[in-house]
């Protein structure tokens, strides 16, 4: 009896289940919906991150109400800007942490993927897939120097996971040499070289032998390099973003990149650039090694280089190390890295890239961008430290972290997305698409001037 009445519990669960479903999908169709549905839409977000996501999003998230029972839930994309589900728009300056360098679901990205998905979606994992070969050629025209194979991933830290394993094969030593202020990921390797104690601590131990030093600081990397070579643990690589994204727009001092290059080639040590934020022309550059004329031996891509439409990374390193991994291409692997989907992608965002000149627009739109920022800035020193950049990687850092969330907060009231860093709380990003326009620039700058009038110190 009791089974009977299990089996009928569990007929009547699916059957509500499947509606759920169908009324989730009928949503999805729309282009639009209307206000009863933007209301369901609204309260089913709010419950199902309070109930089965994670209720602390609701109390991160500066689009909640204090009470938790309203929030503004993002529900379509285009060019520069997202809509929430009520309609009301936003101009995006945080970018997804920096994946919309082509825009919002530019067309030509989501041509490629629609024109692969019609024929086929994922890879067998046996027969040769076309599009990652096609891709890796393309990435080995494009990255600096001898950089020539490649390996793709999905993610960021994916791509930081697998650099950091390829190191290891290379070498066999397992010292890195990481920086304060990095971020490189989450899972247990990137996050081994990922500075924040906070992210850290729970999950101690990490994976051994990391060494961190302060970014910029020459004189106390070139002494690690030292003492690791002398007490016999030699340093397999190190790794740096070319500039800070998450540790609040860091730039390196002038010829610190080319003497940690220096000291790599001093040591027979590798150098990677995480490039995830930096890269994909987002800096002025198609990558930020080009800025300072440096050629690391592995480079790491994300974020932006699916278009925004499809998570994809990649590693690309030189022959001389990737060549560990010729005798087994096993050795590291991943199931969906390098679907036929992320590739069509790629290429169809590197291509936006070339052809519309979005690095070289980076470079000047961020120039003007910056120095907008600066004047609206002035006579409000006592609740702004600085502000700088490179390209549209900008940084506006203030005295206090309740000084930049409240600014963050009143922008985003206002209809212009901006967000905080991972790691230097202090510092509000501003990381547009590359295609913003000027309109679009001087109605966020308009907007930061008023907010910082109304903002107490």
């Amino acid at each position: 009896m009791s089974i009977d009445l299990t089996r009928e519990t569990k007929t009547e669960q699916n059957a509500q289940v499947s509606e759920y479903i169908n009324k989730v999908l009928s949503l999805i169709e729309k282009e639009e919906v209307n206000k009863e549905e933007a209301a369901w839409i609204t309260k089913e977000t709010v419950d199902g991150f309070r109930e089965h996501v994670n209720p602390g999003f609701l109390t991160y998230r500066k689009s909640v109400t204090k009470d938790g029972q309203f929030a503004a839930v993002e529900w379509s994309d285009n060019g520069a800007c997202f809509k929430d589900v009520n309609g009301k728009e936003y101009i995006d300056c945080l970018g997804g942490f920096g994946i919309y360098n082509v825009g919002h679901r530019n067309p030509k990205v989501v041509k490629a993927v629609t024109d692969q998905l019609k024929r086929q979606a994922l890879h067998s994992q046996d027969l040769l897939d076309p599009l990652r070969a096609m891709l890796a050629k393309i990435l080995a025209d494009i990255t600096p120097g001898d950089l020539k194979y490649a390996f793709f991933t999905n993610s960021g830290t994916e791509s930081v996971e697998a650099a950091l394993k390829l190191a290891k094969m290379y070498s066999e030593r397992t010292t890195f040499i990481s920086t304060t202020r990095a971020f490189h990921g989450k899972s247990l390797g990137s996050l081994s070289g990922t500075a924040k104690g906070m992210f850290r601590k729970p999950f101690l131990p990490l994976i051994p032998g990391f060494r961190h030093v302060p970014f910029g600081d020459i004189d106390m990397i070139r002494k690690t390099f030292e003492v690791c070579a002398s007490v016999g643990e030699d340093v397999a690589a190190v790794i740096l973003e070319p500039i800070q994204g998450e540790g609040g727009i860091i730039l390196p001092p002038e010829n610190y990149l080319k003497q940690v290059r220096e000291l790599c080639d001093q040591y027979g040590s590798l150098l990677i650039f995480d490039e995830v934020q930096t890269g994909m022309g987002r800096t002025g550059k198609m990558f930020a090694a080009e800025l300072y004329d440096v050629v690391p031996d592995i480079i790491c891509l994300a974020k932006a280089f699916g278009g925004g439409v499809m998570p994809a990374g990649a590693i690309v390193a030189r022959e001389e190390v990737f060549k560990s991994w010729f005798p087994n291409p096993f050795m590291h692997t991943t199931t969906f890295g390098g679907n036929p989907l992320a590739c069509a992608a790629a290429i169809a965002t590197i291509g936006v890239l070339i052809e519309e000149n979005l690095p070289e627009r980076a470079l000047v739109v961020g120039e003007y961008f910056l120095k907008e920022l600066k004047e609206a800035a002035k006579g409000h020193e006592d609740k702004v430290l600085e502000i700088r950049g490179q390209g549209l990687m900008i940084g506006i850092e203030f005295h206090k972290d309740e000084i930049g969330y409240e600014v963050s907060k009143g922008m985003f009231d206002r209809g212009i997305l901006v967000a905080g860093t991972l790691i230097n709380s202090k510092t509000i990003r501003i990381e547009p698409a590359l295609t913003i326009g000027y309109e679009e620039v001087d109605m966020v700058i308009s907007t930061f001037k008023e907010v910082l009038s109304l903002v107490k110190a």
